[in-house]
């Protein structure tokens, strides 16, 4: 595959609160990134860590109220995504961005059969007449593995198994060829076996259409197997990106080398328990005003937790934010 060399998104400060009774939930705070045509990007980061609420945002799929845009751009194919009315970003939806979401019981309709779900925007983004769209749904039903398409077509979601449900909507996700694919956890419902045909689908579709992925995942060996670059989301933020095998190679924030020792197979010896990150991930009720990783990190100094911890730029595409080595560059720039 050749090098990807447009950019088709780019984000900047992109930062969402959650307006409660309780207070503000602090969920993405200031997150940057780029994404280029053909690339894939793996997202990282345990269970709260705003990997999911910092995509959702950026198609404007998480309800306001209770949310709320506080700055940031997201600017692609020269628009903002963050500030686009609702008519102009619905027409982006689904047609030059595609969204895989974690959970095909809540985003399939019961009511309407999967057949009619995959035509319809085929027939509003694509202009299809139905026997098109009929035609095309059951091309993608084969594609992600779903046997018999053509009589699948007319079943509704709740005839098909979770692993079924979830390849219907990567399905969907892929309907229109999008520009631009965000997959939230895709593949968790999936047996290895058809984990691995979907990665490998995904493989073929972007060498093909030079598609950029966003793919959000807990799981770093997939990560491992399909990115380009990583990011690793701790807090609502970005606290270290890197290409793929340099990050694993060289991680450089306390959080990511936490992950990295938690994949099985990651101790020397085979016989150790798995490892675990002691500890709580943070509330997110303030607005953030130090490291986030503080109260768990085993390498934390006094300032960590009194000061934001600035971001560098390492060799190789490298960046971090964190106090640990920030000492040593400043003094040798100075």
């Amino acid at each position: 595959m050749k090098e990807p060399t447009t950019q088709v998104l780019q984000v900047n400060d992109l930062t969402t609160v959650f307006d409660t009774s309780d207070g503000q939930v602090h969920a993405v705070n200031g997150v940057s990134f780029t994404l280029q045509n053909g690339e894939l990007l793996g997202v990282v980061g345990e269970s709260g860590s705003g990997k999911s609420v910092t995509m959702m945002s950026l198609l404007q799929l998480v309800p306001s109220p209770p949310s709320r845009l506080v700055r940031g751009t997201a600017m692609f194919q020269g628009k903002d995504l963050l500030h686009l009315e609702n008519s102009d970003i619905q027409k982006i939806r689904g047609r030059e961005i595609g969204f895989v979401f974690q959970d095909p019981m809540t985003s399939l309709n019961p009511v309407f059969t999967v057949g009619f779900q995959l035509m319809e925007p085929l027939r509003k983004h694509m202009g299809m007449s139905k026997k098109q769209a009929k035609v095309r749904a059951a091309e993608l039903l084969a594609m992600v593995g779903i046997p018999s398409p053509e009589d699948r077509l007319d079943d509704y979601p709740h005839q098909f198994s979770g692993g079924m449900r979830q390849r219907v909507m990567i399905a969907i996700g892929l309907a229109c060829d999008p520009k631009l694919l965000i997959a939230d956890e895709p593949t968790t419902a999936l047996d290895v076996t058809i984990q691995a045909q979907i990665l490998e689908l995904v493989r073929e579709l972007r060498q093909k259409l030079g598609m950029g992925i966003i793919w959000i995942t807990h799981d770093l060996g997939v990560v491992a197997g399909i990115a380009d670059k990583v990011m690793v989301m701790y807090g609502g933020q970005v606290v270290e990106l890197a290409p793929v095998d340099e990050l694993f190679a060289n991680p450089q924030h306390p959080y990511t080398q936490a992950l990295l020792r938690t994949l099985p197979g990651a101790a020397t010896d085979e016989n150790a328990p798995l490892q675990t990150i002691e500890g709580q991930p943070p509330t997110l009720d303030q607005e953030p005003s130090s490291c986030p990783f503080f109260d768990r990190c085993e390498h934390a100094m006094s300032h960590c937790g009194t000061s934001l911890p600035p971001s560098r730029e390492l060799p190789n595409g490298h960046r971090v934010v964190c106090w640990l080595g920030a000492e040593n560059s400043e003094a040798g720039a100075a």
